[in-house]
């Protein structure tokens, strides 16, 4: 009985990736963890896109190199839909240009598939509470690439109120919407208003590539 009623809380994943055997490995791994629970897994872009709608998971890890519609597209085509979970890119490339694009179409954060077993699910466990999540030898390769491609003027943070302002050095700082609206004395629905608002207003789009700008342009 104990074991189900941890199951009903645990994280909702859902996996996209067209190899089987890193499917049933990740899968395995999250088995382990009675926080996370993998609900639904999709060997194309297609079949993911329409378990994303069916699920709504709190979390869908998403390979970029698939047969017919890759990672992109798949991600651009999650983004038309309202999901209220994040969007993970798990993949082996450390490309400058395969990162940048993937935060560019809104992911929410990218890993490597080389990444240490406890390492994943602790990062697992950060973006399925809305945190940010990066390998860590990606984040140079990330800064290196806005710094070149993006220049501090491209965005005015003066178009954003004093609470957006607030809201963005709490997602700089890892903080989940939770976290921040506790610590504002607000409540979470309106952290989200707020957090959809300056991501429009700064032209980006996901928390991860606001946190990397602000730090890059010393606004954090």
């Amino acid at each position: 009985m104990g074991q189900s009623r941890v199951r009903e809380e645990a994280a909702s994943i859902l996996l996209i990736d067209d190899h089987p055997m890193l499917r049933n490995g990740v899968k395995q791994l999250i088995g382990l963890d009675d926080r996370l629970q993998v609900v639904a897994e999709a060997s194309n872009g297609v079949q993911g896109v329409e378990l994303a709608g069916l699920h709504d998971p709190d979390l869908i890890l998403l390979d970029l190199n698939m047969p017919g519609m890759n990672g992109l597209d798949t991600l651009v085509q999650l983004r038309t839909i309202d999901l209220s979970g994040r969007i993970v890119v798990f993949s082996v490339s450390n490309h400058e240009d395969d990162v940048v694009n993937a935060l560019k179409r809104g992911a929410d954060g990218y890993l490597l598939k080389d990444m240490e077993p406890e390492e994943l699910l602790k990062s697992l466990h950060q973006a399925a509470a809305g945190q940010m999540v990066l390998s860590e030898t990606l984040t140079n390769v990330l800064v290196a690439s806005l710094r070149e491609n993006r220049p501090v003027e491209e965005r005015d943070i003066e178009q954003l109120t004093r609470r957006e302002r607030d809201i963005l050095k709490l997602i700089t700082l890892g903080m989940t919407n939770k976290a921040i609206a506790r610590k504002l004395s607000i409540t979470e629905s309106t952290v989200k208003v707020h957090v959809k608002h300056l991501l429009k207003k700064m032209k980006l789009k996901s928390r991860v590539e606001a946190a990397v700008w602000a730090l890059q342009s010393g606004q954090a």
